[in-house]
């Protein structure tokens, strides 16, 4: 075995494929299969071959290998400004993990503005002609949504935070939270703590995600016996409103002890409506707040919560991503994640005082 190594007091040269070739005495495919391939080579063929690699501290080009397997390593990811971005929505956060997640696997992401689905899709035409993304994750799924069955109908991969709200033939690969889990998980919290007129502030009817979170609190009140008439109301996202909503349940005949609402903007609405009221959120009423967003932990009291699991959901979205971008005819796979109840100062035990 030939040495390349530099002699003492030279400036060293960055190795090259042909000289690791060279040192291990064997041919420039053999060196490329040892690195993309292994399982073609005998295992002694390999154990000196990687020698020679670390030896001469070789490092493969990444725009190289881009080339030869016609791969970019970037995903494409739309970034939407959502109602309430910036005081609750978890949008960034998603990002985050989802940037840190696809470091990890070698991959980066390409974020971009869109002004609604058609403005979408043509952004993925356009990255996906250009040759300048491998895949795209989707967010914020909905009824009669066209982009799915786009990517699906020409072969292109993706993963999707957020199930197919409606009926289809066409199966994809998608994570989501289990919204009606976590409003029930919220209800049996407030019973635990002695509550019985427990009030819903959602969003409107049809909203899917919101119609999910309000159908935990329905099995939740069914399950536990508890009144429901009159305790639900609905709106736009946004503390103003929510301020407006839990005003009209605490202004009846029979308030309600305690808020479960379908946003942390909501709930600090909420918050701010048994204030004005007089009454001690955590004391005199109890509310919980969905999300978890950085707003939980700045007001006073602090916010009860229910935490997604985003960092769980970002790692799996990326690794099926891949998983889909090496096999396309890889089998797509669905899953639904439950969000923690995160307990803080908002959310009282009834005393008998």
């Amino acid at each position: 075995m030939t040495s390349e190594l530099p002699a003492s007091g030279e400036q060293a040269v960055r190795p090259t494929i042909k000289a690791v070739a060279r040192h291990a005495e064997v041919s420039y495919q053999t060196v490329s299969n040892a690195l993309n391939a292994p399982d073609r080579l005998k295992p002694a063929t390999l154990a000196r071959v990687l020698k020679s690699v670390e030896e001469l501290g070789y490092q493969p080009s990444q725009a190289a290998r881009n080339l030869r397997t016609q791969r970019t390593r970037l995903i494409g990811f739309r970034f939407e400004q959502t109602a309430g971005a910036g005081i609750a929505s978890i949008e960034d956060r998603f990002l985050h993990a989802v940037c840190a997640a696809a470091r990890d696997r070698g991959y980066g992401v390409i974020v971009f503005s869109a002004e609604d689905d058609d403005d979408e899709i043509a952004m993925y035409s356009d990255l996906t002609r250009r040759g300048a993304v491998d895949g795209f994750i989707l967010m914020n799924s909905h009824r009669v949504d066209p982009r799915p069955a786009w990517l699906i109908e020409r072969c292109i991969p993706f993963v999707c935070f957020g199930r197919p709200w409606q009926r289809t033939s066409r199966v994809h690969s998608w994570l989501d939270v289990d919204g009606g889990s976590g409003t029930y998980l919220a209800v049996r919290h407030l019973v635990e703590g002695r509550h019985r007129r427990i009030g819903f502030i959602g969003w409107p009817e049809g909203s899917e995600v919101g119609d999910d979170r309000h159908s935990g609190w329905l099995a939740a009140t069914t399950e536990f016996g508890l009144p429901k008439r009159g305790l639900t109301v609905r709106g736009l996202d946004g503390i103003a409103v929510g301020t407006q909503l839990a005003e009209q349940l605490l202004s009846s005949a029979k308030p309600p002890s305690a808020l479960v609402c379908v946003s942390d903007a909501m709930a600090v609405g909420a918050m701010h409506a048994a204030q004005q009221r007089g009454l001690v959120v955590g004391r005199d009423v109890a509310v919980v707040g969905f999300d978890d967003s950085p707003l939980a932990t700045v007001v006073k009291p602090t916010l009860t919560s229910l935490r997604q699991p985003l960092e769980s959901i970002a790692q799996k979205c990326i690794d099926l991503l891949v998983g889909h971008i090496d096999d396309p005819a890889k089998r797509a796979v669905t899953s639904v994640m439950e969000p923690t109840v995160i307990v803080r100062e908002s959310s009282a035990v009834i005393t008998d005082d």
